[in-house]
């Protein structure tokens, strides 16, 4: 079966679709919701709101610990928005958010709240886990680098390790507790 049948098959009969215009309407109506009104909401189709909420999730645990991180070294670096310091986990705040907003969106029993849900999980078990010690093991790497004399060979190459690599345990429950919560009071305002 070729593309053009199964959309014919998929829309009914006769409903062909005639040009590429009318596929670029269906990725308009798909990106913007079946109300075609672009809005962000928590319902009825309108808009995507688990990736809005998300973005704003993760924005916002990064800018806490910007501010965080400036109320501690007094000095304002914007190249630490991304970074892995701070109080909280920005990432789990990203995925805890997801899942909430895609079980508000979906429902608890939809396979798509599942599939966020072990997302988040996963995330968050690699953040205060295998990240978290990987960067511990890179602060005793550049540790031990920084004892060798100077005339050792591995010096001249060496670039020291990235050590802000994960979080704590509380760190990753502090970004869920945010994420979930913004997810879970921007989906009741909506």
């Amino acid at each position: 079966m070729r593309g053009s049948e199964m959309l014919t098959a998929a829309g009914g009969a006769g409903t062909a679709p005639s040009t590429v215009s009318s596929g670029a309407a269906a990725a308009a109506d798909l990106v913007a919701g079946a109300g075609g009104t672009g809005a962000i909401g928590a319902g009825g189709g309108r808009g995507n709101f688990p990736l809005a909420v998300a973005l704003l999730a993760f924005a916002f645990a990064n800018f806490v610990n910007l501010v965080s991180i400036w109320l501690k070294e007094k000095r304002w670096d914007a190249r630490k928005f991304l970074t892995s310091a701070g109080v909280m986990s920005s990432l789990s705040a990203t995925v805890g958010s997801l899942a909430v907003a895609v079980g508000q969106q979906e429902g608890a029993d939809s396979s798509a709240f599942a599939l966020a849900l072990i997302f988040a999980a996963v995330v968050m078990y690699d953040a205060s886990g295998i990240r978290w010690h990987t960067g511990r093991q890179a602060a005793l790497l550049n540790q031990i680098v920084c004892d060798f004399p100077p005339e050792h060979p591995i010096i001249s190459t060496f670039r020291p390790l990235r050590e802000p690599l994960g979080h704590s345990p509380l760190q990753v429950f502090a970004g869920a507790l945010v994420g979930c919560a913004a997810a879970y009071f921007m989906g009741k305002s909506v």
